[in-house]
């Protein structure tokens, strides 16, 4: 029986394989799939678990994750207020950041691996292990040292520090920020997550102009990185557009694997990368909630067709929105299946 993580592994080598990857995540649904609030689902990591294990059975996707909610990472940092909603995930509700004093304060803990706080993250992916390990990748989610401040202190604050100054404290946020960085990926490895999503909107020319780009986002994401590789992550921009910088990633930090924006041309996408690694193509999820069965299949269709002619794809989406009917999350599963067969031998 062909598995996910042997579609994965073929994708990324350009072996021969049934189909194409497909990755579905679904995380806040978790909690409806186990008639449960966001709240209490959120602070049970045998409930998280359980959850990606039945809904990747129920419909068939090659992937599951440990990502609880991003602001985790600032309580990781020492944040102690976290807001919960009845739609949607939850978020920071108190930032730890409201003075440059804080910055100066902030201490990155020596062991996260053993933080209270990344105890749940652990237990989530001992379960999984358990149960997939090995058959379906486990994914993680890293918020690179550029994205972490927004996390810590809002925003529109991070914007400010970061484009007015003063440089010296905005680099020693940043330098605090990539150290925290190096040691999730750290800890996310020895908890056995395959796939670690590196994700930095400050990565594209979408969000920081192409100097900055070059002067200040990969040397901080050099940094982050500079320590067990890149051969597990991929490249994520939050949603943001990548491929006019494909190219010089690729040559300044050897990624392999690109998880490009919905609003990307998937076809450009491909020949950038130029058969040097993954490359993704991602469904605008945001719009799926609007559209007629036709129009996904549709959509879907176009943006399997862009990549998979060109090897090295896999279809994504990316954070579905909780007010998806199962109906439509089906419907774009089963064409995503549909079109990213291959022919028997036919390398993805």
């Amino acid at each position: 029986m062909i598995t996910g993580m042997d579609r994965l592994r073929a994708a990324a080598q350009g072996s021969p394989c049934d189909r194409i990857p497909v990755f579905c995540n679904l995380l806040d649904q978790g909690a409806r799939e186990m008639g449960v609030s966001l709240r209490d689902y959120y602070n049970s990591a045998d409930l998280v678990a359980e959850a990606q294990l039945r809904m990747r059975a129920r419909y068939g996707y090659d992937n599951v994750w440990s990502l609880f909610y991003v602001g985790k990472e600032a309580e990781l940092l020492g944040c102690r207020d976290i807001l919960y909603a009845e739609d949607g995930p939850p978020n920071v509700a108190d930032f730890i950041i409201k003075d440059p004093a804080d910055i100066h304060r902030l201490r990155v803990p020596d062991d996260l691996f053993g933080h209270p706080q990344f105890a749940p993250v652990r237990r989530c992916i001992e379960l999984l292990r358990a149960e997939i390990g090995g058959r379906v990748p486990i994914c993680a989610y890293i918020t690179a040292s550029m994205a972490l401040p927004a996390l810590l202190m809002g925003m529109e604050k991070w914007m400010e520090l970061l484009l007015l100054g003063p440089t010296d404290l905005r680099d020693e946020l940043l330098a605090k920020c990539s150290e925290f960085c190096a040691k999730e990926i750290a800890a996310y490895r020895a908890a056995g997550a395959d796939v670690l999503v590196y994700s930095n909107p400050f990565g594209s020319t979408d969000i920081v102009s192409r100097r900055m780009f070059d002067e200040l986002s990969l040397p901080w994401m050099r940094r982050d990185l500079k320590t067990g590789g890149v051969a597990d992550m991929v490249y994520y921009c939050g949603g943001a557009r990548m491929n006019r910088v494909i190219d010089g990633v690729i040559r300044a930090l050897d990624f392999r694997s690109f998880y490009l924006s919905p609003l990307e041309d998937v076809a450009e996408g491909v020949r950038q990368v130029a058969g040097r690694g993954l490359v993704c193509g991602i469904i605008d999820d945001i719009k799926l909630v609007r559209w007629s069965e036709e129009e996904i299949r549709a959509e879907v269709a176009r943006i399997v067709n862009a990549g998979k002619t060109g090897g090295r794809f896999l279809f994504g989406t990316l954070l579905m929105p909780l007010a998806l009917p199962e109906r439509t999350v089906r419907t774009m599963l089963e064409a995503a299946f549909e079109y990213g067969r291959l022919e028997a031998g036919a390398a993805p």
